[in-house]
């Protein structure tokens, strides 16, 4: 009887190879994706994406590559360790030309010629660079200069950078600090938390096609969480392990016992102390600061308000997928329908070219400054910002307390 057999499965559940039909949602995931979707709609800035290595980043890019329309011609860049005329001519490549034996003026211009030929045509264009942590500074003030290459209306090349945690690090440099302005969103995508583990794993059994949740034992992920620090990666490499421990003895059902002993045929330490990277979130104690709230969403509908939000400085998407920070169960509101851009100047409502728009009054917006009071129509609902940055202490405390209750 073979492995698969024995388990009663289809396919391998564990593989390391990204496979988009094994994508598990957790939250972040679904918000990370979100915001790679958002440079389809706003043309004007970065998406970056980090992690890291064995988070999920490419089998996120791989599943958003996958559910692209038509009218997008996309170039993906995976290689980096570039220098500025050959990262020209790897996204040339991409696009289906042999750019060898050119001038860098030259393949400037044929990288202008074909943007503005592909948005005349109705086309856009994305391009996502992967493993961006290892792009020199030249090659990132390269990808700045081509990300200004606009027509009379809009910008025509929409950029993603995915890479792990120094990417950040590199970006916040003094010497690429115009490159960093143009950062639209950021998004990091951490580590699955217990609950989120476990769910990650019975998913990916039941794609593999197991019909039960009781293949591991109720203990045994608890030890797949300590030594795994919940990087999905590692997750697939010690369950992987675990089965064949079981399988080797005969057994239906994956213990603690099975997982210990496929960490020591691993020959691995508890991911705390082996990496450094993966610590135990902290329990807020008594003298924490407080968030200092800036903003306040009230929703209604039909006139009766349904929930309320609190927001520090940041984005906030609005829309009916359950991953946005406010959830609209409507089929008038777009998936990932407006945002809200909180800082110390105020709160900006902003359509991410929704359907069905975003209105103040009778009259539709693109994008504005609210006042305190303003109240933005999305469908049926109704969204009432109060401006919460003169708001005394006590009525800040007592709206968080309200919140967290």
């Amino acid at each position: 009887m073979s492995y698969l057999e024995h388990f009663k499965l289809n396919e391998q559940p564990f593989r390391l190879t990204p496979d988009p039909e094994f994508v598990y949602w957790s939250k972040q995931h679904a918000r990370a994706k979100a915001f790679m979707e958002s440079t389809i709609w706003l043309a004007d800035g970065f998406v970056v994406i980090t992690g890291e290595i064995g988070s999920g980043k490419t089998t996120l890019l791989q599943t958003f590559l996958g559910e692209l329309d038509d009218d997008i011609v996309y170039a993906v860049i995976s290689q980096t360790q570039l220098r500025p005329k050959q990262f020209l001519q790897a996204v040339l490549t991409e696009f289906g030309f042999k750019p060898f034996n050119k001038h860098k003026v030259e393949l400037l211009d044929m990288l202008n010629m074909f943007l503005i030929e592909q948005y005349s045509n109705g086309k856009k264009v994305v391009l996502i660079i992967d493993e961006a942590q290892n792009l020199s500074k030249k090659v990132l003030e390269e990808v700045r200069l081509l990300s200004g290459i606009e027509t009379h209306k809009e910008k025509v090349l929409r950029i993603i950078l995915a890479g792990q945690p120094e990417l950040k690090e590199t970006l916040e440099s003094e010497s690429l600090k115009q490159l960093a302005q143009r950062v639209r969103l950021r998004f990091h995508v951490g580590p699955l938390d217990r609950r989120e583990m476990r769910e990650y794993i019975e998913h990916r059994l039941k794609i593999g096609g197991r019909e039960s949740n009781d293949l591991f034992a109720d203990d045994a992920f608890a030890p797949i969480h300590r030594y795994t620090g919940g990087i999905p990666r590692l997750i697939n490499t010690l369950c992987d392990t675990a089965l064949l421990c079981a399988f080797a003895d005969e057994k239906k059902i994956v213990e603690t016992k099975d997982v210990m002993s496929a960490i020591a045929e691993l020959n691995w330490k508890e991911f705390e102390f082996d990496t450094g990277r993966f610590h135990q979130v902290p329990q807020v104690v008594a003298d924490s600061p407080q968030p200092t709230y800036l903003t306040r969403i009230e929703v209604r509908n039909g006139g009766k308000m349904v929930s309320e939000y609190l927001f520090e400085a940041g984005r906030a998407i609005v829309g009916r997928s359950p991953d946005n920070e406010i959830y609209l169960k409507s089929k008038f509101v777009s998936r990932h329908h407006a945002q809200f851009i909180v800082d110390d100047f105020g709160c900006t409502i902003e359509d991410l070219n929704s359907t069905n728009g975003v209105s103040m009054g009778k009259q539709r917006i693109k994008k504005r400054l609210l006042k305190d009071g303003d109240v933005i129509s999305l469908g049926l609902h109704e969204l009432v910002y109060t401006d919460l940055r003169n708001s005394d202490s006590d009525n800040e405390e007592s709206l968080a307390n309200e919140q967290q209750g």
